[in-house]
C-alpha cells in the first residue's frame, strides 16, 4: 500500500482509522459485551411489540432471526474487516441478510447507539461490581472470624512508626473490617447508580413512539429507569462513582497490607506467615520471604492507579455523549476489577493463616514500655493527681526502665516510688504488686472496656454488630441477584413466546 492511499478520504474506513480505532473497539465489544447486546436486542424487541409499535407479523420474524444469529454466528472467531463500522452494525447487517432492509431496520425503532452503549456499559459494570462485592463480603466475613479468634492475642500498636500501646490483634482487625464495611457501602451506593437503565433515552430526548422505559428496565434486570434522558447519555457519574469507590477500597486495604509488610520484618517479627505463603531466596538459605504480601501491595497500588486513571479520563469532558466514557475507556477500567479481585482473593486466604509471635510481642512490649500510659491513668484515678502530673511521673519511670533495657513490671517500681515522692511530696498508696498489675499489657487491655475499645466485652459487641452489618449486605446482594434471575427468566419467556412455534 502506498503512502498516498492512507490519505484517500473517499472510502470508509481509512486504513489507519480502521486499525487504530475501529478494530480495537470491535474486539472490545466482542470480548466484553456480546451477551449484553443480545439481551438489549431481545428486550427492545419485546417492548416494541408489547407497546404496539411493532405488530406480531413484524416482531416474530425479527425474533426468529435474532435467535438464528445467536445460534449460527461464532462471535469469538470473528475478525474485524471494516465492512461494517462496529458490532452493532454487524448484527444489523446479519438481520438485513435474513429479513431485508425494511423489516430488519424496524428493530432500531426508538433507540440509538447512545442509549444502547451506556446500557451495555452499565450491564458490564453491574456484573463486575457484583463479583467484587462477593469477594469483599467474603473478606469481611473472614476478618470478623479471625478478629473473634484473636480477641485476646496481644500485639503492639504503632503510631508514627513507633511502639505506642498494647492492644489485641482482634481489635486491630476489627478496625480494618469497620473501614472495609464503609467502603462496601460506598460501592453499594455506586451500584445503585449503575442499576438505573438508560434505555429509552435514544440519542438524547427519548422518542415520539409510545415506548415503555419501565418495562425495558425490568427486562434487563435494572431496578428502574434513569429518569432524565439527557442525563442517561451524558451523566457518567455511574463510572466515576464506581471507580471512586474502588480507588478508596484498595487505598485503604493497601495501608493494612503495608502494616503486614512492616510487622513481618525480622526486626519487628510481630506476625508470623506460614510456609505455604513464604518463598525462599535463590542464594541465601536463611531467608523467609513473605512475598504474597508484596504482591498484594503492588496489585492494590495498580488497582488504585487504574481506578484513578478512569477518573482522570472523565475529567473536563463535555456533559454530553462522548467517546471518552465509552468502549475503550470502559475496557481499560475493567483491569481495576481484575487486579483488585486478585488482592481480595489472596488477602482472604492469607489472613486466617497469620499467627502472632507472642514471644516477640512480649519482648517488644517490655523493651518499649508501652503500658506506661495506664500507669499515668491509674495515678489519676487512684492517687487523685492531675493527668499532667501523673504523666511526668510515668515518663520518668519509662525513661529509667528503657535506659537499663529493663522490664517495667519488675524494674520500674523503685523509680516510680522515688519519682512519685519527688513530685508529690508524699509516698504512693500503690504497692509493688499493684504496680506490676497496673503496667501489665493484660490489664492495659482489660480496663479499656469502653465502646470501641479492645477489652473482650467491647470487642465482642463490635464484632457482633459488624457481623449483622455484613449479613445485611449479603442479604441485599442476594435480593439483587434474585431480581436479576427473575428478569432474565421473564425476558426469555416473553421472547420465546414472541418467536412462536418453530
Amino acid at each position: 500500500m502506498t503512502a498516498g492511499s492512507y490519505n484517500d478520504s473517499s472510502i470508509f474506513p481509512n486504513p489507519v482509522y480502521k486499525e487504530a480505532v475501529l478494530r480495537p473497539l470491535f474486539d472490545g465489544a466482542k470480548d466484553h459485551h456480546v451477551e449484553a447486546f443480545r439481551r438489549i436486542d431481545r428486550a427492545h424487541l419485546v417492548m416494541l411489540h408489547e407497546t404496539g409499535i411493532l405488530t406480531i407479523e413484524q416482531a416474530r420474524p425479527i425474533a426468529q432471526s435474532l435467535e438464528a444469529i445467536d445460534r449460527e454466528l461464532d462471535v469469538s472467531a470473528l475478525t474485524y474487516t471494516g465492512e461494517v463500522e462496529d458490532f452493532f452494525f454487524l448484527i444489523e447487517k446479519e438481520l438485513r441478510t435474513r429479513l431485508g432492509p425494511d423489516l430488519a431496520g424496524r428493530l432500531h425503532t426508538a433507540r440509538s447507539r447512545n442509549d444502547i452503549d451506556h446500557t451495555l456499559f452499565k450491564l458490564g459494570l453491574k456484573y463486575r461490581i457484583d463479583s467484587l462485592l462477593e469477594r469483599l463480603v467474603r473478606l469481611a466475613e473472614t476478618l470478623a472470624s479471625v478478629a473473634e479468634r484473636e480477641n485476646s492475642t496481644l500485639i503492639v500498636a504503632y503510631t508514627h512508626g513507633q511502639p505506642a500501646q498494647p492492644t489485641v490483634f482482634g481489635h486491630y482487625l476489627a478496625a480494618v473490617l469497620e473501614t472495609l464495611l464503609r467502603d462496601i457501602t460506598r460501592l453499594e451506593a455506586a451500584r445503585d447508580i449503575v442499576d438505573r437503565s438508560p434505555m429509552g433515552a435514544a440519542a438524547i430526548t427519548t422518542s415520539g413512539f409510545p415506548i415503555n422505559r419501565d418495562l425495558m428496565a425490568r427486562l434487563l434486570g435494572f431496578s428502574r429507569p434513569l429518569q432524565n434522558s439527557y442525563g442517561c447519555i451524558a451523566a457518567i457519574d455511574y463510572v466515576t462513582s464506581t471507580y471512586s469507590a474502588i480507588e478508596l477500597i484498595f487505598l485503604h486495604l493497601g495501608r493494612f497490607i503495608q502494616d503486614l509488610q512492616f510487622w513481618t520484618s525480622f526486626e519487628v517479627s510481630q506476625v508470623y506467615v506460614p510456609n505455604a505463603f513464604v518463598q525462599i531466596s535463590s542464594i541465601m538459605p536463611q531467608k523467609r520471604n513473605p512475598v504474597p504480601i508484596e504482591h498484594m501491595r503492588h496489585l492494590a497500588s495498580q488497582t488504585v492507579g487504574r481506578a484513578q486513571a478512569m477518573l482522570t479520563i472523565m475529567h473536563n469532558t463535555p456533559f454530553t455523549d462522548m467517546n471518552d466514557s465509552e468502549g475503550e475507556s470502559q475496557g481499560f477500567g475493567y483491569g481495576a476489577f481484575e487486579s483488585g479481585g486478585r488482592v481480595l482473593d489472596l488477602l482472604t486466604a492469607l489472613v486466617p493463616a497469620l499467627r502472632i509471635n507472642a514471644d516477640r510481642v512480649r519482648q517488644n512490649i517490655r523493651r518499649s514500655c508501652i503500658t506506661v500510659t495506664e500507669l499515668a491513668d491509674s495515678l489519676v484515678r487512684r492517687e487523685g493527681l492531675s493527668f499532667r502530673e501523673a504523666h511526668e511521673i510515668a515518663a520518668a519511670v519509662a525513661r529509667a526502665v528503657v535506659a537499663i533495657e529493663g522490664d517495667i513490671g519488675i524494674d520500674g517500681y523503685k523509680v516510680f516510688r522515688e519519682s512519685f515522692e519527688h513530685c508529690t511530696g508524699r509516698p504512693a498508696n500503690i504497692n509493688e504488686d499493684d504496680f506490676a498489675k497496673i503496667v501489665s499489657p493484660e490489664n492495659f487491655v482489660a480496663v479499656r472496656d469502653r465502646f470501641g475499645g479492645p477489652a473482650p466485652r467491647a470487642l465482642s459487641q463490635a464484632i457482633a454488630a459488624y457481623n449483622d452489618e455484613t449479613s445485611g449486605i449479603r442479604k441485599r446482594m442476594q435480593n439483587a441477584a434474585q431480581r436479576e434471575q427473575t428478569s432474565a427468566h421473564d425476558l426469555q419467556s416473553r421472547f420465546t413466546a414472541l418467536m412462536g412455534a418453530q
